[in-house]
């Protein structure tokens, strides 16, 4: 017998759970740099989403509607509380914020574009309003950040609503970063800073420091524009009861509630990834924040951070949300992360759908940057149309969904027409767990 055949086979090496391949890489880069990591997007980390939420379609106990022959209305109003003039949408699905700055006066453009031909709004950013996204876009949200860069009374009187930015998904309690590489001469000039020279937008607004304040402002703003337009309150989602109750209490037409799963041009990735809850847990809180004060449907509810499809749209709404924002899948809908540019990330150091350097300025399709060459790669009229389509599909689908339950108005859909497939889903949507009547948390249930 060799020595060969006594030998104990080897166990096949297993990676840690806790110390992964990228928690290992993450250490390593701070060792050498000593500095955190800044990224754009999103979480990646998984939560729970909407798809872990299904729909339960009508049979007996109710009836479906036929096709595309029984109507199935998609329009929503917001700023119906106080505003002269609140905006009419025909649509539930809005473009949310996102800079001229962050992205190329062409992605702007095309946001602008296709909203207006979709019948939806979109909104400005950080960064101050620029003509062209005033042009193309019908209905233009103008967001008050507690940057004020580019801010001024002329243009939030152009608005058609104005959006008091308190928190954003990806870093509530944080502020935002736009990299000297982007600041080009216009962006310098729009935002009063150096040109060439990094900036970090503040975390909270300079002139207040709660919801008195927030009042105060909401009030100045009100009579700068002469009640005309509707105002809307933006937080992330942390504690979403307390600071919708809050926001509707200071004077808010509209509240928009941002998810962790919102993206972001440029933050800490400690942020992105440890900070905030997921969008499905903060819904559920929010309204009943709004049935409180008795006041749901009254106050608007507009709810992102990491909606997608058609599908995301109607759980929403569902659970008691208004209309939705969309700002990623937008950008992909624009050509961001493009399978047609995959030579050039590759260079970049990084492949297709997980490209999220976006804060340095070299995005190849032209989306994320302010570099002139790449961004003429983006085509604003036909992004525009891209965009215009995407809307048109998620909202055929969203009504698809909501006549496959028999409701004849995407705002008819409700928590009784959904199930969940996992505790943690249904806990956090508060909708029974598929095959039960119970969820974790339900009253008189006694867990």
């Amino acid at each position: 017998m060799s020595d060969q055949d006594h030998k104990i086979p080897r166990t096949v090496p297993i990676q840690s759970a806790t110390f992964s391949n990228p928690i290992n890489a993450e250490i390593r880069r701070a060792a050498a740099t000593g500095i955190y990591d800044i990224r754009g997007g999103g979480a990646k980390r998984r939560v729970p989403h909407f798809d872990d939420l299904l729909f339960l379609g009508a049979s007996v106990s109710r009836y479906p509607l036929e096709g595309y022959r029984e109507r199935c209305d998609t329009s929503v109003t917001l700023g119906t509380r106080f505003a002269k003039n609140p905006i009419k949408l025909d649509i539930p699905i809005t473009i949310a914020g996102m800079s001229f700055g962050a992205l190329s006066a062409q992605a702007k453009e095309a946001l602008g574009r296709g909203a207006s031909a979709a019948g939806t709004s979109t909104t400005t950013g950080d960064g101050g309003m620029t003509p062209e996204e005033r042009g193309h876009s019908s209905k233009l949200v103008y967001q008050y950040l507690p940057s004020r860069y580019g801010m001024n009374p002329d243009d939030l009187r152009k608005a058609d609503a104005i959006e008091i930015v308190v928190g954003q998904g990806a870093k509530p309690g944080g502020g935002g970063m736009l990299l000297g590489q982007k600041i080009s001469d216009r962006v310098a000039e729009m935002r009063t800073l150096p040109k060439g020279i990094d900036q970090r937008s503040a975390c909270r607004h300079p002139d207040w420091t709660g919801p008195d304040d927030l009042e105060i402002k909401i009030l100045e703003l009100r009579e700068i524009t002469g009640w005309r337009v509707p105002i809307y309150v933006k937080v992330g989602g942390t504690r979403p009861y307390f600071d919708t109750a809050l926001a509707v209490k200071a004077g808010a037409d509209v509240v928009v509630l941002d998810g962790m799963q919102g993206g972001t041009a440029a933050t800490q990735d400690v942020f992105i990834e440890h900070v905030g809850l997921p969008t499905l847990a903060c819904i559920r809180p929010a309204v009943r924040a709004l049935q409180d004060l008795g006041l749901h449907r009254e106050v608007q509810l507009v709810v992102s951070g990491g909606i997608r499809t058609g599908a995301d749209v109607a759980k929403a709404l569902a659970l008691g949300a208004d209309a939705v924002a969309i700002g990623t899948a937008a950008l992909v809908a624009l050509g961001d992360n493009d399978p047609k540019w995959e030579a050039e990330y590759q260079k970049l150091g990084t492949t297709t759908g997980a490209y999220d350097d976006w804060h340095e300025g070299l995005d190849p399709a032209g989306i994320t940057t302010q570099d002139p060459e790449l961004a003429k790669r983006l085509d604003p009229v036909e992004g525009g149309r891209r965009l215009r389509n995407y809307l048109k599909v998620m909202t055929l689908e969203a009504q698809t969904i909501a006549r496959a339950c028999g409701h004849n108005h995407l705002h008819n859909l409700e928590p009784e027409d959904l199930c969940a497939l996992t505790m943690e889903a249904a806990a956090m949507a508060q909708v029974p767990l598929a095959g039960t009547d119970w969820y974790p948390g339900k009253p008189g249930s006694g867990y």
